[in-house]
């Protein structure tokens, strides 16, 4: 019943039949409503030509379709039909813009939400820097000293960790005491860093001594490079493993020239930290207390004068990379407060300028890569080194790479000897490992992730720039190679290309030999495999010094790394 009043309501305001057999519209009807039947009447226009319903108002269309046979009436009758369609369908243009409106709005919406997402994944960072300052504490950075013999590096050092409360007074008075019955008063605070009877007695750092200090804002592991030339091996060690550089000058008459002129080692230092990776130097223009400095201004000027252009041939910049400062290792002037004899220099002291200094880029989220720099038994097997890159867990499982030996991490030690749970990228830590004997570990392995293992290889292609030889360089030149923390004896097997200096183009035709100056790129052996990348994907891995008679030949950096040799 319900569907019969539908059926009356819909055609009460047409003159129709709904018993008869065929609708027949009323012309004489006002309007037509399809209402519930606008649905069967849609297919009506398919066969009924587009130009009809312009036929339609006029009055010439039915008069000529009178005298037609029977047959066209209903085509007439049912020509009225798309008129009303018409009517209906006309607004579907107009719908169009109606379409694209929300098509606007969805747009914007899209946009909000990636502005959003953007606030968020932003947030989300901060918060991750939060973690990262709650989980690990505050931020690690390694520091070397380096610069000539004599120029005060240890007695820095060991200055500093007295002013910052890490040697406490009287463990330096028990120094001070035991230096001046050794006869070298002036020594005891060195003594802090050189541990070694040996280093004690000549008053000569051997090896790269390690310490460390801390600050409100920062923690510090100390690198102490020795100074002398014989030891640069031990240099390269701990420049490796470090972030920022401290270059000590002596201010003393005789001793900045002595450091500085041809085969001085203030020179070496700084090539040889650009090639370890240190972008940040620190020039400490030390001993200005000295009688025959005592605070000149003419003296602190001219040997910047002599230094800037040097390291600026060496690939710093003096006004970015760079930044100098007198200070006096001895008294703590200008270490950790502001030297106030010093009227003329304005900036800020030692320890204030680390502090300040622009936060450094870690990967944490990157591959693990740690090279072995020491390795010692003290139950179990204990390797030191620096990680690169990524971070490590306690229980964690490793690769030991050239070996492929899979080990696990059972305990891990900080700079203060205190064991933690875990410890992320630009920490210098001691790992204790089970699964590998201390025999099968040498300083220059590495350890890694086992998902993404270092490459290996006996040989690889690298542009060398060739700094100090005397003869010609040709296939066949055997020297040492320092590259993180492993030293390797190397074989230049060939020489592929020179490299044009102004233009930085590559030779088609092999050279015969390169001199001292010139660029190429040579294919490098060693002797076993060793753990290297391209210096494009991982720097630290990837550049290294070749080393001869005592001297740094060659710097380099590798560009392919070759399938190894059978």
């Amino acid at each position: 019943m319900s569907q019969d009043n539908k059926l009356s309501n819909a055609t009460s305001k047409l003159s129709l039949n709904p018993q008869a057999s065929e609708w027949k519209p009323s012309f004489t009807a006002k309007a037509f409503v399809p209402g519930a039947f606008s649905a069967p009447a849609a297919p009506a226009p398919a066969p009924a030509p587009a130009p009809v319903p312009q036929a339609a108002p006029t009055s010439a269309a039915p008069v000529a379709a009178a005298p037609a046979p029977a047959p066209p009436a209903p085509v007439q009758k049912e020509e009225a039909k798309p008129a009303p369609v018409e009517k209906e369908e006309a607004p579907k243009p107009k719908a169009a813009p109606k379409a694209s409106a929300p098509l606007k709005a969805a747009k914007k919406e899209v946009a909000q939400a990636a502005a959003k997402l953007e606030e968020v994944n932003n947030d989300i960072e901060a918060v991750d820097d939060e973690i990262v300052q709650d989980l690990y504490g505050k931020e690690h950075i390694n520091i070397v000293f380096m610069g000539h013999v004599d120029a005060g590096k240890s007695t820095m050092g060991g200055n500093i960790l007295f002013l910052t409360g890490m040697v406490d007074k009287r463990t330096m008075e028990k120094y001070e005491k035991d230096a001046k019955d050794a006869g070298r008063e002036s020594w005891y605070l060195s003594w802090a860093l050189d541990t070694g009877n040996e280093e004690r007695a000549k008053g000569k750092t051997v090896e790269c001594g390690r310490a460390y200090f801390e600050t409100d804002k920062r923690r510090y592991t100390i690198l102490d490079a020795p100074g002398h030339k014989n030891y640069v091996p031990s240099m390269i060690t701990g420049a490796s493993q470090a972030d920022v550089g401290v270059m000590v000058i002596s201010a003393r008459k005789g001793e900045f020239e002595t450091g500085f002129e041809r085969g001085g080692q203030t020179r070496e230092h700084t090539m040889l930290a650009k090639t370890s990776g240190i972008n940040k130097m620190i020039i400490a223009v030390n001993k200005m207390d000295d009688p025959t400095v005592e605070w000149d201004k003419a003296r602190y000027d001219e040997i910047l004068g002599k230094l800037t252009p040097f390291l600026k041939q060496t690939g710093f910049n003096p006004k970015t990379d760079v930044h100098f400062m007198p200070l006096s290792g001895y008294t703590g002037a200008n270490i950790k407060e502001r030297a106030k004899q010093c009227t003329w220099y304005n900036g800020p002291s030692l320890l204030e300028y680390l502090d300040d200094m622009k936060t450094m880029e870690r990967k944490l989220n990157a591959p693990l890569m740690l090279p072995v720099a020491e390795k010692y038994k003290d139950m179990g097997t204990i390797v030191v080194g620096k990680i690169e890159s990524g971070h490590i867990k306690k229980n964690q499982s490793i690769l030991l790479m050239p070996n492929k030996q899979t080990c696990e991490i059972t305990s891990i030690y900080n700079e203060t000897e205190e064991e933690v749970d875990q410890a992320i990228c630009g920490d210098n830590v001691r790992i204790r490992l089970k699964g590998v004997e201390e025999d099968d570990v040498q300083p220059g392995f590495l350890l890694c992730d086992k998902k993404k293992p270092v490459q290996t290889s006996t040989q690889y292609e690298a542009q060398l720039a060739i700094l100090d030889h005397k003869n010609i360089i040709c296939a066949g030149y055997t020297a040492v190679m320092h590259v993180h923390s492993a030293v390797e004896e190397v074989t230049i097997s060939a020489l592929l290309h020179l490299i044009d200096k102004k233009t930085g183009r590559k030779t088609k035709r092999p050279p015969q030999f390169v001199k001292q100056g010139q660029k190429v790129i040579a294919r490098v052996e060693t002797a076993g495999p060793i753990c290297i990348e391209r210096f494009e994907e991982y720097p630290q891995l990837g550049r290294f010094t070749l080393r001869d008679e005592g001297k740094t030949v060659a710097i380099g950096r590798i560009t392919k790394v070759l399938e190894p040799t059978v």
